[in-house]
C-alpha cells in the first residue's frame, strides 16, 4: 500500500489558512456586520463576496486567497479581513502566519495617514460630523461624531459600500431612496476622472453584486457634480437629525476631501446633537 506524501510547509500553511478562513467566515451572520441576509443560504455565514466587498478587496482575489492559492498579500489587506471577520488578536496573529507575514507588534495604522494639522481639524469640528475620504470614497479618518451619529462601525471602510450595504446606516436615513440615484451619479463623476485606475472598477463590478439598488441605479448613467448635500438621520437616541453636507477638496492631497456636516438651521439638529455627544462623552468618562 503506498505511503501518502506529505505537504510541503507552505501547502500546508495554505490549508491552514484555506480552512481557517471558511471557519471564521462560518461562525459570522449578515445581520452581525450591517448587511441584509438575501435570502436562504446553503451554507451558514458570510458568503465569499460578501467578506470581500466588506474588506475592500476583489471577490476573485478573496476567493483565491481562500481555495489556498499561492498568491501575495499585504498587511493592510489582512487587517482589512481580520476586521471584516472580527478577529481578536490571537486569531489575527494567526492569519498573518498562516499567509506567510510576521505579524505586527501594534495595530496598524491608515494605508494613508492624515497629518496631525488635519486630524485636529476633524476633532475641533465636533460634536458636529465630520470625516476625511480619499478619490475612492475609502474612509481615511472619521471623527467620533460622525461614528456616533450614523453608525460608523469597523467594517465601514467606504462611503459607497456603506451607502447600500449597512443596513443600520440605511435604516438611520430618512433620505435614502431619494437620494440613492444622485450618490450614484457623483461616484460615477468621480470615477471617470481617474478613467485608468482598476479600483473603481472593482468597487462597481463587487457592489454589482450585492446591491440590486446599486445595480439598477448604475446602468441609468447618471452624473452629477457639487459638493453640497442635506443628510437626514433619524437617531435611535437623539430623534431626528438634518445636516448640510460640503465637501471641501483637499488641495495638498489630491483626490482627498474633507466632508463637514454642519446642522441645518431651524430644525433642533444643533440641540439634539449637542445632547448627545455630552451624553456620550459623560459615558465614556465614566
Amino acid at each position: 500500500m503506498a505511503s501518502r506524501t506529505p505537504a510541503s510547509a507552505p501547502g500546508r500553511r495554505r490549508e491552514e489558512l484555506r480552512d481557517f478562513l471558511r471557519t471564521r467566515r462560518a461562525r459570522l451572520t449578515p445581520a452581525d456586520v450591517g448587511m441584509p441576509d438575501g435570502g436562504r443560504r446553503r451554507t451558514p455565514g458570510l458568503r465569499r463576496e460578501e467578506v470581500a466587498v466588506l474588506a475592500g478587496v476583489g471577490v476573485s482575489w478573496y476567493t483565491w486567497l481562500e481555495q489556498g492559492r499561492d498568491i501575495k498579500v499585504s498587511g493592510d489587506v489582512l487587517d482589512a479581513i481580520a476586521r471584516t471577520l472580527r478577529l481578536d488578536r490571537a486569531e489575527r496573529e494567526h492569519l498573518y502566519l498562516l499567509a506567510g507575514l510576521n505579524p505586527p507588534q501594534a495595530e496598524a495604522g491608515p494605508a494613508v495617514p492624515i497629518t496631525p494639522e488635519l486630524r485636529r481639524v476633524l476633532e475641533a469640528w465636533s460634536p458636529r460630523p465630520a470625516y476625511v475620504r480619499d478619490r475612492h470614497w475609502n474612509f481615511v479618518a472619521i471623527n467620533d461624531a460622525a461614528r456616533e451619529v450614523f453608525g460608523y462601525g469597523d467594517t465601514d471602510h467606504n462611503c459607497l459600500v456603506t451607502y447600500f450595504t449597512n443596513v443600520r446606516y440605511r435604516s438611520m436615513n430618512t433620505h435614502w431612496a431619494a437620494a440613492a440615484p444622485d450618490v450614484v451619479a457623483r461616484f460615477r463623476a468621480d470615477a471617470a476622472r481617474y478613467p485608468d485606475d482598476p479600483e473603481f472598477d472593482r468597487i462597481i463590478e463587487d457592489l454589482l453584486t450585492v446591491s440590486p439598488e446599486f445595480a439598477e441605479l448604475w446602468p441609468r448613467h447618471e452624473v452629477s457634480g457639487g459638493g453640497q448635500a442635506v443628510k437626514g438621520i433619524r437617531h435611535p437616541d437623539a430623534g431626528e437629525l438634518v445636516f448640510e453636507g460640503t465637501l471641501l477638496p483637499l488641495a495638498d492631497r489630491p483626490g482627498h476631501a474633507l466632508v463637514l456636516h454642519n446642522p441645518r438651521p431651524g430644525t433642533g439638529t444643533q440641540e439634539r446633537l449637542e445632547r448627545l455627544m455630552a451624553r456620550r462623552a459623560l459615558a465614556a468618562a465614566g
